[in-house]
């Protein structure tokens, strides 16, 4: 077993991570439950927990609330010489891309959404959290703000639309570029009861203005994905810069 009684999590940490390494426990597989690894290791489920919780900080676990805990999956690599939304992408990649509208609500443009969406205070926006699958597995929350020319086309799509995108581009209005800005985040406590993870667990937060192709704004947006399941790099190297998105 390698783990005494009295050994401490970070030594438990280090076995598990040695078995998840040399794939004992494939990408996305379930562990053991923590009853099940302290009576296989011979320690508390305490010591089990904060183990866990350790190598979730450093990405190689997850936990789904319910659930248990989950390796984080295997990484593919996609280099973005051009604009792709996630579905776009995931499609690309032959995964199967789900999406679900959780919450859609009009309401008065805040400073920073009329600035984003180049609006003036008070025009009326579109406002929608959608919970984003891959696989049938949950990835990320993306939430958006619609410019209002888009708005009656956004609201009447089906609760479970796969690709908003597709949908737009449907009606004629084509997404063709975009900004995006990358950092991490704190899950919010609506982050947590959707994406099943505990509040305050680190998500990688990308917040994206789309552009149609006259130039107008189509919406503004944040998505908050799992970690262990997407990153993004930059490759700096030649012009322009490419980034190059990886996930499962």
């Amino acid at each position: 077993m390698g783990v005494g009684k009295q050994s401490g999590y970070q030594e438990l940490a280090r076995n598990l991570s040695v078995r998840i390494s040399s794939g004992e426990f494939p990408g996305g597989s379930a562990l053991p439950a923590e009853n099940a690894l302290a009576e296989h290791y011979g320690v508390s489920r305490k010591t089990v927990r904060n183990a866990l919780v350790s190598l979730e900080q450093r990405g190689v676990v997850l936990s789904r609330r319910g659930a248990g805990w989950f390796i984080a999956a295997e990484r593919q690599t996609q280099a973005l010489d051009e604009l792709r939304t996630f579905s776009q992408w995931a499609t690309s990649r032959g995964r199967a891309v789900g999406g679900l509208f959780v919450e859609r609500k009009r309401g008065v443009a805040t400073a920073p959404e009329a600035m984003l969406l180049r609006l003036r205070l008070g025009d009326e926006v579109l406002r929608d959290t959608r919970l984003r699958t891959l696989d049938g597995c949950k990835v990320m929350v993306e939430r958006s703000t619609w410019a209002p020319w888009v708005a009656d086309v956004v609201d009447g799509f089906p609760d479970d639309i796969a690709s908003t995108t597709d949908g737009l581009a449907e009606q004629g209005i084509q997404v063709t570029f975009g900004n995006h800005r990358i950092d991490a985040v704190a899950a919010s406590k609506a982050d947590a009861q959707l994406l099943d993870v505990r509040r305050g667990s680190p998500l990688l937060r990308v917040r994206r203005e789309i552009f149609a192709r006259d130039g107008r704004v189509v919406e503004a947006g944040e998505d908050r994905y799992l970690p262990g399941t997407i990153t993004f790099a930059v490759d700096a190297a030649g012009s322009p810069p490419r980034v190059i998105r990886t996930t499962a």
